[in-house]
């Protein structure tokens, strides 16, 4: 699968990420780059809702991981879907802000905002 910035969208900004493992009530199969987890905020305000911010799995080095399973812990860019989302985005995600990847209403990895990146600029259209 290409990397969603050859469909013209930027990475919004950047997690560390730790999956769970089977027994703390993580995923029961690897998971594969371009797995398209949704995002939740570990906000009691809004953690209510899950939005379709999608990771692309970076090696170690900054690299995109092109292909395979995605490891246990590392860095991801984070990709907000819809447009339409992003002014409620912009004022809540910031350095330092926890959060979860999930598959519907569980949650299957933990992650922290570590850089913002294009989350303030004029998206692509």
């Amino acid at each position: 699968m290409k990397s969603y910035t050859e469909d013209g969208l930027l990475p919004n900004f950047r997690v560390s990420y730790t999956l769970y493992s089977i027994e703390e009530g993580g995923r029961k199969t690897p998971a594969n780059q371009h797995i398209r987890w949704d995002f939740m905020y570990d906000d009691s305000a809004i953690a209510t809702h899950t939005f379709m911010i999608w990771p692309e799995i970076l090696h170690p080095d900054g690299e995109l991981l092109t292909d395979g399973y995605v490891p246990m812990h590392g860095l991801a860019d984070m990709f907000i879907v819809f447009s339409r989302s992003r002014a409620f985005h912009q004022q809540h995600v910031k350095p330092g802000l926890r959060g979860y990847f999930v598959e519907g209403s569980r949650r299957v990895a933990v992650c922290e905002v570590v850089a913002i990146l294009n989350l303030h600029s004029t998206p692509l259209q």
